[in-house]
Order: C-alpha cells, then sequence, then structure tokens
C-alpha cells in the first residue's frame, strides 16, 4: 500500500476480494477517501482473524498484467527492512509512477497492446535503439587471456565476482560475453550503470553486439510513458537487455540470468532520499535470492568489496593489463612549492611546465583532459572594502559566480540572483571573484592558448537534451585540443586522441573530514588518468600531471604506481585502527527543523528513548551534530550517529527504535521531518 513516509504503518493492509489474488498482484483499493494502487502481498493471512464484514473490498485488480515475482517481493521486503522503511512505502516507490496512476482497465490495454505488437515480428524486435529484427551482429574480437580467464570464472563460482580490470582493460567486453551466454540460456541481463550520461554508450555497444535482442532503458530522463513502457517489456519477459540507473535495480525480470554492476565503487548507487538503499549491495542480495552470477566491475573497487574479497566473500577476477599492450599514463607530480609564487585572481591557473606539455599536445595534433572538480567561474564573490561574501541567504553555503549569465547561484537550493553592480553591505564597486572554477579555467585558457580549441563540459554545459552527446562526438572528431571537465568526464569515456591529463587542484580532499575522501580522490585521479593512452601508439608518451602542494603524501605516492591495492591496504588498516567501515557499521538518524534546536532537541530525546532497548548495549550513539552543509532552502539539518560492530544487533536496534520515533512526532511538532540512513557514504 502506497503510505507517507513513517505514517507508523511497517506493514500490509488488510482488504476482502471478491475472488482469489495471487501474491505480487497489482490491485486497486479504497484508502480513505481515495482509491490507490497496492500490490497483494500475502492474500489470506489474517482472514481468520477479521471479520470479513469488517474489511473494505478490493475496488479493482490487473488481470492481464502477470503478478510481480516471489524474488522481487522478497528483495522488496528485505530492502524495506534493512533499509528501515515501511514496506508499502518503498513497495510503491520502486514501480513506474505511471502505472501507479492508472486504472486496472487501463493497465491491462497497455498490455494487450505490447503483446500484440510483439507477435507482428517474427523474432524479438529492438526496443528504443538502432538495429532491428534481422540484423547481425558484429564478430566479436578475441579475447585476452585475462578476459577468457574472467569470462570462465563467472560460470565456475556462485559468489559475487569483483571485476577489477584497469581502464582500457575490456571490462566491457566480459560483460558482453558474461550476457551472451544468458542470452543464449534464454535468460535476461540487468545491467546497472550509475548516471544517465554513461547509459547512452553502453546502450550502444550491447545493441550492436545483440541485434536480435530487444534491448530497453530505464532511468530519470525518460518520459513516464517510456519508462513505463521499458519497464512493462522487462517485467512481460519480452525485453532481453535492460540497462538502467540505480532504480533498475528493482526492476522485475521474468527469466532473469545475470545482472552487471558497471563502476561499482560510484557513490551515485547510493539513494540519498526517501529510501537510502545501495543499488549495489541490493544487486548482491537479489542475484543471491535469484541464484544468478552477478559482477562489479571497476578499476577502483570500494573498499567495502574490496574487504569482502580478502574475507572471501566475493571472489575478485585481475585484469591489471589494458588491451593492445597499452600502459597506464606516467604520472607526475608538479610540486607547487617550487613553482614561482603569483598570487591573485589573474594568477596562471596552471604551472609553466604544465602549460608546456599542453602546448606540445596541440602541435602533435593530440588533446589534453584538464580536470577541475567544481563549476562554475568563482566558488563565491568578494568584497575587499567590508568583507563580504556572496552567502546563500537560504543555505550554510556560498553562492557561486557564474560569469557567462551574470548570476550568482546556490549549488544546493538553486536560488539564483543577477550579481549586483556593488557590494549590497558597502556599496564598494570592487567585489572580485575568489577561487577557480570550470567556466574559469576554460576563460583563463583560451587566453593563454591563443588558438587553441577548448571546450567546457559540466553540468552547466550539458543541461539540453542532446547537449553532452553533441560536445563529447566533437572530441571524438578531434575538434577540440584541450577539455576542461569536473568528474563527469573521468567515468567510461574512450577518448582515443588524449594524451595528456591534469589535475589542476586535487589537494582539497586530502584532509577533508569525511573518512571517504581519501578513497574518492583516489578513485576519481586513477579514472581520469584512464581517460589517456587508450590508443596503444600513443600510451608511452601518455602522462597525467598533478598540480600539488603536497607532493609526498601517500595517496600521490600509490597512484604515481598505479598500485590500487597497496592504497586499498593501507586505506584499511586505518579503517580498522579507527572503528569505521566495512570494520564497523553504521546508521545516521537525520533531523530536519526550522531551528536547529529543535532538530537537536528531537535527536536528543531519540538518544534517550534508545537506552532501553534490548540491543542498547552492543550499541554506540553519538551526540547530535550539524552535517557540513546544516542549513539547505531555510531548513536546519541535525544529526546523530548509530555505530555497532554488529550488522545485526544494528539492525534489531534500529527496528526497535522506530516506533519510538513514530512515537515521537506529537512531542515534537517543530520537526519537519526525520530519517534513517543506515550504511551512510558519509558521517
Amino acid at each position: 500500500m502506497d503510505t507517507p513516509q513513517h505514517a507508523g504503518l511497517g506493514g500490509a493492509l488488510d482488504y476482502v476480494a471478491a475472488g482469489p489474488l495471487e501474491p505480487g498482484q497489482l490491485v486497486r483499493v479504497p484508502l480513505g477517501r481515495r482509491t490507490v494502487t497496492g500490490i497483494v502481498w500475502s492474500p489470506g493471512a489474517a482472514a481468520s482473524a477479521v471479520l470479513d464484514t469488517a474489511l473494505r473490498p478490493v475496488a479493482e485488480a490487473v488481470a492481464d498484467l502477470a503478478s510481480l515475482p516471489p524474488t522481487w517481493l522478497q528483495l522488496v521486503e528485505f530492502a524495506a527492512g534493512y533499509y528501515q522503511r515501511g514496506l508499502g512505502e518503498l513497495a510503491l516507490a520502486v514501480l513506474p509512477p505511471e502505472l501507479r496512476k492508472l486504472t486496472a482497465l487501463q493497465i491491462d490495454k497497455r498490455v494487450a497492446r505490447l503483446v500484440k505488437a510483439s507477435t507482428r515480428h517474427d523474432g524479438p524486435a529492438m526496443g528504443d535503439v538502432a538495429g532491428g529484427p534481422g540484423a547481425a551482429g558484429p564478430n566479436p574480437p578475441a579475447l585476452t587471456p585475462e578476459q577468457a580467464a574472467a569470462v570462465d570464472a563467472l560460470s565456475a563460482d556462485a559468489r559475487p565476482a569483483l571485476l577489477f580490470g584497469a581502464t582500457g582493460s575490456g571490462k566491457t567486453e566480459v560483460y558482453l560475453r558474461a550476457a551472451q551466454r544468458a542470452l543464449d540460456a534464454g535468460r535476461q541481463v540487468l545491467v546497472l550503470v550509475p548516471e544517465i550520461n554513461l547509459t547512452p554508450q553502453l546502450e550502444a555497444r550491447f545493441a550492436e553486439r545483440f541485434p536480435r535482442h530487444r534491448l530497453v532503458s530505464l532511468h530519470s530522463a525518460l518520459t513516464p510513458a517510456q519508462r513505463l513502457k521499458n519497464w512493462l517489456l522487462a517485467h512481460l519477459g519480452q525485453a532481453d537487455l535492460v540497462l538502467g540507473t540505480r532504480l533498475a535495480v528493482f526492476t522485475p525480470l521474468a527469466r532473469p540470468g545475470l545482472i552487471v554492476v558497471d563502476e561499482e565503487h560510484d557513490p551515485s548507487f547510493k539513494q540519498q532520499e526517501g529510501a537510502r538503499y545501495s543499488a549495489r549491495d541490493l544487486a548482491v542480495y537479489r542475484a543471491h535470492i535469484e541464484r544468478i552470477p552477478v559482477v562489479l566491475g571497476s578499476a577502483t573497487p570500494s573498499l567495502e568489496s574490496w574487504q569482502r574479497c580478502i574475507e572471501g566473500r566475493y571472489r575478485r577476477l585481475d585484469m591489471p593489463q589494458r588491451i593492445g599492450g597499452g600502459a597506464m599514463p606516467a604520472v607526475r607530480l608538479l610540486d607547487m612549492n617550487q613553482q614561482p609564487k603569483e598570487r591573485g585572481q589573474n594568477a596562471p591557473a596552471l604551472a609553466a611546465p604544465l602549460l608546456r606539455a599542453i602546448e606540445q599536445r596541440i602541435e602533435r595534433g593530440e588533446q589534453s583532459l584538464l580536470l577541475l572538480n567544481r563549476r562554475g567561474y568563482a566558488p563565491v564573490l568578494h568584497c575587499g572594502a567590508c568583507a563580504w561574501k556572496s552567502q546563500c541567504p537560504h543555505c550554510s553555503a556560498w553562492r557561486v559566480f557564474h560569469k557567462l549569465d551574470r548570476t550568482l547561484r546556490c549549488h544546493h537550493c538553486g536560488f539564483t540572483e543577477r550579481v549586483p553592480r556593488a557590494c549590497p553591505d558597502c556599496g564598494n564597486l570592487d567585489i572580485a571573484p575568489i577561487g577557480r572554477g570550470t567556466e574559469k579555467l576554460e576563460e583563463q585558457l583560451a587566453a593563454l592558448l591563443p588558438g587553441a580549441r577548448v571546450a567546457r563540459i559540466d553540468a552547466d554545459t550539458t543541461r539540453l537534451k542532446g547537449t553532452l552527446d553533441a560536445q563529447l562526438a566533437a572530441v571524438h572528431a578531434g575538434e577540440v585540443d584541450v577539455l576542461v571537465g569536473t568528474q563527469m568526464v573521468t567515468k567510461g569515456h574512450d577518448f582515443r586522441r588524449i594524451t595528456l591529463v591534469a589535475a589542476v587542484n586535487p589537494d582539497g580532499a586530502l584532509f577533508a573530514s569525511d573518512f571517504r575522501a581519501a578513497e574518492r580522490l583516489f578513485s576519481l585521479l586513477l579514472q581520469a588518468a584512464g581517460r589517456a593512452g587508450r590508443d596503444a601508439e600513443a600510451a608511452e608518451r601518455s602522462e597525467m600531471w598533478l598540480q600539488t602542494w603536497h607532493p609526498q603524501h601517500a595517496l600521490y605516492a600509490a597512484l604515481r604506481r598505479n598500485d590500487f591495492a597497496a592504497f586499498a591496504t593501507q586505506q584499511l588498516a586505518e579503517r580498522q585502527a579507527a572503528g569505521l567501515p566495512p570494520f564497523v557499521h553504521l546508521a545516521l538518524l537525520r533531523a530536519e527543523a526550522r531551528t536547529p534546536q529543535a532538530a537537536a532537541a528531537f535527536l536528543r530525546d531519540a538518544a534517550q528513548t534508545a537506552t532501553d532497548l534490548p540491543d542498547a548495549p552492543h550499541v554506540m550513539v553519538y551526540p547530535p551534530v550539524p552535517p557540513p552543509v546544516a542549513r539547505v532552502a531555510d531548513v536546519e539539518r541535525m544529526q546523530m550517529l548509530v555505530e555497532s560492530g554488529s550488522r545485526v544487533a544494528l539492525q534489531r536496534f534500529l527496528a526497535a527504535w522506530l516506533p519510538q520515533l513514530n512515537a515521537m512526532r506529537g512531542a515534537h511538532k517543530g520537526v519537519l521531518r526525520w530519517a534513517v540512513d543506515v550504511d551512510p557514504l558519509g558521517i
């Protein structure tokens, strides 16, 4: 049943039906004055305890749509329990929104149309991608010994497989061969990717290889009608290949055979609103209950997955060699302490040696990629007379200066204003940007490299549909000499002409309070390095430059050696000594209110109610603290960390605690929202 968040309705509601219903069948039922969509969970379970006259009747049942599979129900029930959400809240939230709006008759008509359309083809047809029935796929390339060993291992062991492959080592080909085996056995394949902008190119690879199989995609860029159609095709078994972002882990499949999680380390697989689930972890659980293989691929695996390989729970398949014998680019540390000290806003973005290296690439007709993980022109505007800064009035964050449209924009709440002509506080006309974003870096490079073709790819330049594809096509066609971008250009793109990658300002994460900051930085830099040298002929002269004030840092030493294993060993030792994941298990209780005092009071009372719970001795509840960005859109946020050495004890504790938290709502009317985040990415 579609129930409000934390409404206290944790289980299913009972209704009486005129005829037999199956578990997983969609129905329409009355709830208050509304008629809503529901899912039959366990028909007849409570019939003996409740008189039929006390139950409201099911309004209508969906007849032609196959019931959701038992393993789907099991997956949702596990996710709702593990992530401490209402069963109805999660079950309905992971269905296509359009499906929840339709009547039973409308759903049945949609299903009938899809079935009728599929029978008009002699063979399976392609869905929403180039190709078509009868098209022949290309001959697959010969496998390297490492690829062949990985493909063979996937069918020899039931444990989840971590495909640890260098960038350019051919992980996608392993996915394709594993998918071929599943398709040959008449099974469906589910492929998860972290971000929408990675979906089209991977979709194209699968469509090219399997032109006789129907492929559909599932992500938020689709229209509601497209998403419902593709979801129905997958559920009905008419789609053989399903590619999607994190929500696609809940896609029901009629005949599942394989799950692939590409770039498994990516934080985008963790939902940050509502039910805060990890699609990667749920993919592993789903493969277990479906009894099918699951492949987690990455050049920089998450430390959780790495540790599970050490413990023997996952098996690790190593592919350290790049296809064609190319090597990873040499890493050069540019010690900024040794460079001329130039201060002020007009100081060059790049040190002279790096600028010369880029000029040499341009002369040879090669491309360079500059990574700066901060969009906009400058992080903040500043008044030198009175020290005013462009603070967001609604958030505890600065508004970023965007020069192209002369706006100050908050990247947290979206509040946007035109840049003031003078300081709002003192009237000083001389207000200036501080710091550097990708927009300013692009401008400075155009001035430093006259005649060079400089392009920028970030969230600001790719807002309109089709712009990202057009920009990437220009890079691939050699129409760009220097590409400036944020982390979105470091993931999965096969840039054949890039021979130099430079991180302009990577030091920011080295000393951050977030315990995962080093892991994310290493992953970002190694993934960025992997964009260079993908052409075997240019691999020997490919380089990655790091402009750093801390060249002796251990992270950079491991990066120079391209030694993720050493980095992981060092990080895991630090985590174990500090009592951090994956050696302990965490949850965050977050509260939002109009004042920080109201949020903190709710959390303190919550901690007090927890002291008498049975598993309280096995759990540590820390005092409430504000998160790094404490106020967003005029809402104050506080959080409280819950820690345990036992995952089971933590789960039991949370399950017993939630009813107490629900009961507290009446005494804390100033609290707007609260939520439990199990296995949070940051604390």
